[in-house]
């Protein structure tokens, strides 16, 4: 996953290339482990003269709120017409620098190892995930069901189940796949107060480790699959974590 970390200054040319208003909702959604076809997305930040190539728009509204469980289209993102005049590196390099930031993250992937992760979600699609905070770790909850990923506290999943509210929630783009070799990914987090954007890129990327990562994966296929079989402690040694 690409980042880039420079940042130019702000010109007056800018207006004239943000061509899109973004709005957001501050409603509440609950956590649908049956039906996760419901999801969603809000907006980013980042740098500022590249954003424009691509018409992404940014306003003072940014982290306000949205839905995070209703889908938002690339196209309400980005203008693709101008994304696809960009080369693979360009466009995800510019994808990861604007979603940095005030509750999002961007990533990308290979369009194969996308194909990879869509086979084996479908067949496994639940998984825990530790996230380590000082002393000790969080466990987080995962559901999987592309172009979505749905991550929640696993104890807010226990006490409230499907009414359990996201913590994060993950949409995979595959408007570039073919000509591109290219998917883009945006992570929206639900609540900055259970999870920074470091906690965030970790849980995101830590999670595709499981499913893409032929070791891993045994570990995943053994939770949804055989969950007698199942040892949290064994996932605890492969992420190289204290058992507690």
């Amino acid at each position: 996953m690409q980042r880039i970390s420079s940042r130019l200054t702000r010109t007056s040319s800018l207006s004239t290339l943000l061509t899109q208003t973004i709005k957001r909702r501050s409603n509440t959604h609950s956590l649908k482990s049956a039906n996760l076809q419901k999801q969603q997305e809000p907006a980013i930040p980042g740098h500022f003269l590249k954003w424009g190539s691509l018409g992404f728009v940014r306003t003072s509204r940014f982290a306000t709120g949205f839905t995070p469980l209703e889908p938002k289209p690339l196209d309400s993102i980005m203008d693709i017409e101008r994304a696809k005049t960009k080369s693979p590196e360009d466009l995800a390099s510019i994808w990861d620098d604007y979603h940095l930031g005030r509750g999002h993250i961007g990533a990308s992937m290979k369009a194969k190892l996308y194909q990879l992760l869509v086979q084996r979600a479908a067949d496994c699609k639940y998984f825990v995930i530790p996230l380590w905070r000082g002393s000790g770790y969080t466990t987080m909850f995962a559901q999987v069901q592309m172009p979505h990923m749905i991550f929640t506290g696993l104890e807010d999943y226990k006490s409230r189940g499907t009414q359990a509210s996201p913590y994060l929630t993950v949409k995979f783009y595959t408007e570039f796949a073919e000509s591109k070799d290219l998917v883009l990914i945006r992570g929206d987090i639900v609540f900055t107060s259970k999870l920074s954007d470091e906690e965030a890129e970790w849980i995101l990327e830590t999670a595709q480790s499981f499913y893409l990562n032929d070791v891993r994966y045994k570990l995943v296929e053994q939770f949804n699959k055989q969950t007698r079989d199942f040892e949290f402690k064994d996932v605890l040694r492969s992420l190289n974590m204290p058992i507690m």
